[in-house]
């Protein structure tokens, strides 16, 4: 592939540079490949994505070097990549990261907590053209665009403390499912693509992102009273050696998660992968779950989009305090 050139895709026209670039050293995975990897996921990937105010996460210099968030769409965007307004920062600092090596750049921007342009990449083109700009992870609300006061998932985001790992988090993963099945509600799993899994609770009903936190925080402690050796429900960090942190905060308004199918900025094109549970159980036993941006692609092909249900299944959250 050579290192630049103009491509057109749907009708768009595309200049795309540095393709050779390799911005996933380990592996030799370059700029070409990981836009690539976002063409050809595109067809599932945009089905969770299209809908969503966009966060990036960009490696200029691969993921070996600086990098910085972007919530505010460029101003150089192409005319036809819309924007919304999406929830602002919540009081947090952002646009700015740490690089793998520690490092940290910032990217200055003058949102606020009541809403700012984000990006809507809701077409292939408007994702080859995020890619283009090494925005390796893209990171979405609970909520849509077109309506960010309502959630359409809650999460359970499982972070694992040292030396707990990924089959512990499968286990949580599991009494989470089976803890939600018994109120009646069919839940989905994914790889973070780093170190930990989220499990998601459709709901495309009615609700608000308090009572997706409060129902998701009810049922970390919950897990937590019954397996205190396992499961941690505090954010405190020293609390979580050797146990899965449920993370129930990720339900803020202003929090986002890796959107499915994004790759991560690991030392390999790792991939947040939806999974099946029988994935999942046979993680609790040991099995590895940990997918590269081939894998995926391979998925795709035989299974198709595991994470379809999450766009489309209503449930409505139970009162638990009823």
């Amino acid at each position: 592939m050579p290192p630049s050139t103009t491509v057109e895709i749907d009708g768009r026209r595309l200049a795309l540079s540095n393709l050779d670039k390799v911005l996933y050293p380990e592996a030799g995975f370059t700029k070409g490949a990981v836009i690539d990897y976002y063409v050809r996921v595109a067809p599932a990937m945009l089905a969770h994505l299209g809908d969503r105010c966009v966060t990036f996460k960009r490696f200029p210099d691969g993921v070996d070097s600086k990098f910085f968030f972007e919530k505010r769409c460029p101003g150089h965007r192409p005319e036809w990549v819309p924007t919304a307004i999406g929830a602002g920062d919540g009081g947090q600092p952002w646009g700015s990261g740490t690089s793998r090596s520690g490092r940290s750049r910032a990217r200055s921007g003058d949102g606020d907590e009541t809403g700012i342009p984000y990006c809507v990449l809701n077409e292939p083109a408007a994702l080859v053209w995020a890619a283009n700009l090494a925005a390796l992870e893209l990171h979405t609300p609970m909520a849509r665009s077109s309506d960010i006061e309502s959630p359409t998932m809650v999460v359970f985001d499982l972070d694992p403390g040292a030396p707990a790992g990924i089959r512990e988090c499968a286990d949580v993963a599991l009494d989470i499912r089976g803890t939600l099945h018994g109120l009646g509600l069919e839940v989905f799993a994914k790889t973070s693509g780093s170190k930990g899994l989220q499990v998601y609770l459709p709901l495309n009903t009615p609700s608000t992102h308090e009572q997706a936190a409060g129902f998701a925080q009810a049922v970390a402690q919950m897990l937590e009273k019954h397996h205190p050796d396992r499961v941690v429900s505090m954010m405190r960090k020293d609390l979580r050696t050797g146990k899965v942190f449920i993370d129930w905060s990720q339900n803020a308004r202003f929090k986002t998660t890796v959107c499915a199918y994004s790759l991560r900025a690991r030392s390999r094109p790792t991939v947040s992968t939806p999974v099946s549970w029988d994935e999942v159980a046979d993680a609790a036993d040991g099995a590895p779950l940990t997918f590269e941006a081939h894998d995926v692609l391979e998925r795709v092909e035989e299974h198709g989009d595991l994470f379809a249900p999450t766009a489309t299944l209503e449930q409505t959250l139970p009162d638990l305090a009823g």
